[in-house]
This record gives C-alpha cells, structure tokens and sequence, in this order.
C-alpha cells in the first residue's frame, strides 16, 4: 500500500493497487521511459518508471540540455499527470538561456499560473498540482529552482549533497529535531507536501545558484527515488555507476527492488567540461598576447629612441686609422651598427698625439656635423704646427753644431798665425761657439714658442 501524494489542506488518501504489477521484472520494464544525450559541456541519462504499484506514471522530466527538470505530479489519474506535463511544458517554454536563478524561479512560478488557468479551463481536475525541480548548468554556475519535495543532489567527489529543501510535512519534523531522515522516509505523513504548483496563486519558487565543477554528478528526482532508497545508498549506487544513463537505471532498479511504491523519476547529469580551462586558457592567452604587445611597443620605442640617436648624434673616431667623421653612437645593438661613417679624412690618426689617439678609439662625441668638421680642421692644424716646430728645432740644433765647427776651425786658424796663445785662440772659439749657441736657442725657444701657441 502506498500513499497518493496530497497538499497539506487535504487528507491522505488510499493508494490505488495494481494487482501483480509488484512481480514485473525490475529491468527492462517496458512501460520506464529513458532519454539519454550529451554535448561538449555535459552528458546525461534520465528514467521514469510507473513503480510497482501505481497504475499510471504522474511524473513528467524535461530534459533540454542545459535545462532538466522534474515534475511529480499529484491529484490522482487525469490531474496529477496534466499538471507535471503543464508545468514542464512552460518551464521549457519560459526558462532562461543562462543560469540565471531569478528568471529560473520565475519560469517555475509562471508554471504555477499555468497550473492553476489549465484547472480553471477543464484541462485535468480541480486541485491538481504538482512538484518542481530544475536546474540550469551553464559552465561552472547551476542555478536551480525548487518547489515541493522532489530533490536535486550534488555529488562531488565522493560525497553526496542533498541541495534542496522538501517543502513537506515531514521535513518540517527533522527541521524540528522531533524525527530523523531515516524515520522520514517511512512516516505515515511522508506524502503531505506543504508548497506545490497548482495549489496557490501566490506561491514562490526556492531559487539559488552552486559553483559546479568538472566530474560534478548531478541528480534529480521524484519523492519515488528518495522515499523508498537512503541518501548513502543513493550516493553509493552514483559512485559506482560509470555514465550518467547507467546510474539513472541503477537508481531506479533500486526504488523498484525496495517496492517501487511510487512513480520513480531520476536525471543524472554529469559536469564533462565546466569551461574554467577555457576560461584560463583565454585569459593566458590575453595575458601572453598583453605582454606581446608591451614587447612590441617597447622594441617600437627602443627602434626610434635608437634611430634618433643614430640621426641625431656625431662623433668623431677612428677609422682604419683616419680621422672619420660619423653620424650615430659608438658601438651595436644585437650585432646591429648604430652610426655610418658619413667622411673619411686625410688626417692620420698616428700623427696626433698618444691620448687624442685614445679618445678617436672610443669616440669623440660632439653635438653636431659642423662642430666634427671643426674639430677635425683642429687637429689638422694642430699636426701641421707640429711638423713646424720640428722643423724649426731641426734647423736650430743644425745652426748649433755649425757654430761648433766655426768655433773650432777659428781657435786652430788663430793658433797657427801666431795671433794668439792656444789658450787664447781656444777661449776665442769657446766665445764665437757661445754666441752661436746662444743664437740657435733663441731661435729654438721662438720655435717652442710657437708651438704652445
């Protein structure tokens, strides 16, 4: 015996019994109903199953991935039915496209309007109604909105979390401390649902939003699953279920072999791809291509730093040995010449002295062209004068040593005449050689005189 689900406003009533339907194989049954798909982002199974007592199926599922939902329906044969197939219809009509959990909750409360009009136009009975989960996974969010008691569990890893509240009598008694979970399951009034579409105008829908992962199983499901199987069963048979389609089955086989009471619903999905990859592949990529871009500028900026330095900048060097006059900087950049050799003169750099020899080697800056050229002109001038000033002292150790031998040729002249003792004609020569010194030394200092200026 089992209990037809009712609103709280009403009393429970007999189930109806299918006589033999308890002894119908639990596989393969030909009246469950299964859907099985996948996409890049999620893959899923989902089956519904009369039970073993019930005569007709009240649950209805919408599976439109990203969207799944699942209705049970209550209000007996030809309401309970009508109700869950109106409100997965307009779920699937008003839902979002994104895992928005406002406008997630709002498709569910519309379903409640649509409930309530299709009573009030003859479609199904009076009274009927219905219970509603849906979730809507887009990458790593999953929104979900819930009304009445059927469940959507979150398995993550290996444990199993239940994620949505029953709207129920019996929920209210664990919230209370007064049962537990167990005793839940098997209470008289486990069947009184305390909010459900269809049965007030002014109901609302549960609706929030859970970081889902990949690898993430999701399942939702009827009251059929969770009243006739345990959470640590449930969490069990999804551990060792392989595909989503395999452990819809499962589950359902189980709510069957422990005396499918109800109509049995199950949908599981799994998280295949929750984009975060994505996510952090595109933002690397961002992040690789800003970098790019920096270098990029940079190297930029560095080339026309480079190239007005190259056309700006003069100096003059040595080159092979010549003064040159050059436009840009001393030296390369990454084996890359950064001056031109704009004038090779005449001047030779062995005839400048030691240290301008030194400087030519590493570059003498100067601010323009015009400043190089009369840079060069100086050392022009300056090598000629000093070609002056050794021809100059030349001449004057050439006049010097003249002097000497006149000296001497007239001390032996004066000697030999008799004109003189040899120490007279040797003090002669001494004085005519003095004053011809003294003579190529002035003439020398002149010389030296000239050079410094």
């Amino acid at each position: 015996m089992s209990e037809e689900k009712t609103s709280i406003a009403e009393q429970p009533v007999e189930a109806v019994n299918a006589p033999g339907r308890n002894e119908m194989p639990v596989e393969n049954r030909a009246d469950s109903n299964t859907v099985t798909g996948s996409n890049e982002n999620l893959s899923w199974g989902a089956r519904s199953d009369v039970g073993l007592v019930r005569e007709h199926n009240e649950d209805s599922f919408l599976v439109k991935a990203p969207l799944f939902a699942v209705c049970d329906g209550m209000g007996g044969h030809a309401a309970g039915e009508v109700a869950s197939g109106i409100a997965v219809a307009t779920i699937a009509e008003r839902a979002p496209e994104h895992a928005d959990e406002i406008l997630l909750g709002a498709a569910v409360e519309a379903a409640n309007a649509a409930v309530l009009e299709g009573s009030i136009n003859g479609l199904g009975k009076p009274g009927m109604g219905c219970t509603a989960s849906c979730v809507l996974i887009e990458n790593n969010r999953m929104s979900i909105a819930h009304v009445g008691d059927s469940r959507v569990y979150l398995l993550h890893g290996s444990r199993l979390v239940r994620i949505t509240h029953d709207h129920s009598y019996v929920e209210e008694l664990v919230d209370a401390g007064e049962i537990t979970a167990d005793e839940a399951r098997i209470h008289p009034s486990r069947s009184i649902i305390t909010r459900a579409l269809g049965s007030d105008p002014d109901m609302y829908a549960d609706h929030f939003t859970l970081e889902v992962s990949t690898h993430d199983r999701i399942i939702i499901c009827s009251d059929g699953l969770s009243s006739m199987v345990s959470d640590k069963s449930i969490e069990d048979l999804a551990i060792s279920s392989v595909t989503p389609q395999a452990a819809a089955d499962t589950l359902v086989s189980a709510a069957l072999t422990a005396g499918g009471h109800d109509n049995v619903t199950v949908i599981v999905v799994d998280v295949l791809d929750d984009g975060l990859a994505d996510v952090h592949r595109r933002h690397r990529n961002k992040t690789i291509g800003l970098w790019l871009a920096i270098a990029l500028v940079a190297t930029v900026v560095i080339a026309v730093v480079f190239g007005a330095l190259v056309r700006t900048s003069w100096y003059v060097g040595n080159n092979n040995g010549t003064v040159a006059i050059c436009r840009g900087v001393v030296g390369d950049f990454f084996g890359l010449g950064l001056h031109e050799v704009v004038e090779t003169t005449s001047v030779s750099v062995s005839d400048l002295p030691e240290a301008t020899r030194h400087q030519l080697d590493e570059g003498i800056s100067v601010s323009n062209e015009a400043e190089a050229r009369r840079t060069v002109e100086r050392y022009r001038d300056q090598i000629d004068a000093d070609k002056t000033r050794a021809a100059e002292a030349a001449a004057a150790a050439q006049s010097s040593a003249g002097a000497k031998q006149e000296g001497e040729t007239l001390a032996g002249a004066e000697a030999e005449n008799g004109d003189s003792t040899p120490e007279q004609a040797a003090a002669n020569g001494m004085k005519a050689e003095n004053e011809s010194r003294a003579s190529a030394t002035q003439s020398q200092t002149l010389a030296t005189g000239r050079m410094g200026d």
